[in-house]
């Protein structure tokens, strides 16, 4: 087995040399486009960025100049809709870099007043009053001791896939704290990460984890697959205190094998992804399975544990005298109870918040986007329309939309369709227009227009935000 894997290592011509970590933002015109390639891994964000500045460094020949930067943040932003709300924070930013070391963190803080234009995905919020108190901490320490290892641990948010949504991991949750470890060799880019999360109840925090496994392999330079699993379980309850269960630390296991042999109740998702690009086009698509019966899908009953979601994208940039362009259109699908289980601490979610896709599951969703930039300027068109099926007013019964209430509660085994319960019809348009104001704060002054539409009130709502911050992860308004 060591003889193989010392081949593995020889053959291997890809790897991470000396890195530091990106940022998990959205995708811009003037990003770089990373021609197809056998090295490139496109999937797992944030990406593993190469550091090129060098030193003399005598005898040792060339090495990694150690960099240490402090930056101030600020976040302000007002709207109005049905009432005013704002928010109001600052906040620092501190990041070093070394030959092997790279580390950051950065945090925001202060206080607001929500209004249903503002989601707040921060680590750290509290209520009181009309008044919220949040704090936004995001840090990551990676060691990267060879070209092919990459360790990390941190807090902070985490995306896999090429889409506007992702239905394995997205970052419209709040962050946890994480390890990591990455490794690539051949074609193949494989990482596992432990994840320890956590759901409130009154005023106290109970603790829920997650393993998880995805490998990328460049199976031709414009061809990606990806297959991903990840595993949640409670370390805690009243009869027994299993910690981070040592199966699942095993860093190469399947775990949906392992976790019947275990004879534990703990909520496994697989999924299958698989990317073409061509130049600047790259068509993607995601399934992931929570639970699925072949058999059943063939006797179409409609089988309420076959539980799985679907996506198929299409992006693209170009340019024009008049600026970079960036287009997308995504078709996104996910069946009634998918990441749903029997209580918080085996869904696929983390305080309160969905870990994919931020509707949940039990929908259809069309999205649009157009994109515009030129030097310190950008505009965007954003549009998305759903059909989701909700619990019906003063009913008990689940049908399927909120990944945090238990399937037990089904209205039955069979019979059951997407879009079931209360047929809610959304379609949300955002306009933006947004300019740089300082890059090494990437501070950026933005105005959004927000136009929304739903059968429930039946009638267009408009929404005005202006702010200026900090853009150094996504604050999504999307949903």
């Amino acid at each position: 087995m060591k003889f193989i894997i010392y081949i593995a290592l020889f053959v291997s011509f890809t790897g991470f040399s000396q890195s530091s970590i990106g940022y998990v933002v959205e995708d811009l015109p003037n990003d770089s486009i990373n021609h197809a390639n056998i090295k490139f891994h496109s999937s797992l964000k944030p990406f593993i960025r190469q550091k090129t500045e060098k030193v003399w460094r005598g005898n040792e020949g060339y090495g990694k100049k150690a960099i240490f930067t402090i930056t101030p943040l600020l976040d302000l932003n007002g709207s109005y809709s049905d009432s005013v709300g704002y928010r109001a924070g600052a906040g620092v930013k501190m990041e070093f870099s070394s030959e092997k070391w790279y580390a950051r963190i950065a945090g925001v803080g202060g206080v607001g007043e929500p209004n249903n234009v503002f989601n707040t995905n921060s680590y750290y919020s509290e209520l009181k009053g009309k008044t919220e108190y949040y704090a936004d901490i995001r840090g990551r320490v990676s060691y990267t001791p060879n070209d092919f290892f990459n360790f990390q641990v941190g807090l902070d948010n985490h995306f896999i896939g090429e889409g506007s949504r992702s239905l394995f991991l997205s970052d419209y949750g709040d962050p946890f704290p994480f390890g990591q470890i990455r490794t690539r060799f051949w074609r193949v880019e494989y990482t596992v990460m432990y994840q320890f999360m956590r759901e409130k109840f009154g005023s106290k925090y109970s603790s829920k984890n997650g393993a998880t496994h995805h490998i990328s392999l460049n199976a031709a330079k414009w061809l990606n697959i990806g297959i991903f699993e990840s595993v949640m379980f409670r370390p805690k309850d009243t009869l027994l205190n299993r910690g981070y269960d040592a199966e699942y630390l095993n860093p190469v296991i399947f775990y949906r094998p392992q976790e019947y042999s275990l004879g534990s109740s703990d909520n496994v998702l697989i999924g299958l992804s698989m990317d073409a690009h061509f130049k600047q086009h790259t068509l993607y698509s995601q399934f992931i399975m929570d639970e699925f019966n072949l058999v059943e899908i063939r006797k179409k009953t409609k089988w309420w544990a076959n539980k799985f979601g679907l996506q198929f994208g299409y992006k693209s940039r170009f340019k024009s005298m008049i600026g970079n362009w960036f287009v997308r259109a995504e078709y996104n699908y996910v069946r009634p109870y998918t990441y749903a289980h029997i209580d918080e601490f085996h869904n696929y979610g983390n305080q309160g918040t969905n870990l994919a896709h931020p509707l949940g599951s039990n929908f259809h969703e069309i999205i649009g986007e157009v994109k515009w930039q030129n030097k310190k300027w950008t505009a965007k068109a954003f549009i998305a329309y759903s059909l989701q099926g909700t619990n019906r007013d003063s009913s008990a019964t689940n049908y399927g939309a909120d990944v945090y209430e238990s399937y037990l509660n089904r209205p039955s085994d069979y019979g059951i369709y997407t879009a079931q319960g209360r047929r809610v019809n959304s379609l949300r348009a955002i306009l933006t227009l947004d300019y740089l104001v300082y890059k090494p704060m990437k501070l950026h002054a933005f105005i959004e227009n927000h136009f929304r539409y739903s059968n429930l009130t039946g009638k267009t709502s408009y929404f005005p935000l202006i702010g200026i911050r900090s853009v150094l992860w996504n604050d999504y308004r999307n949903y």
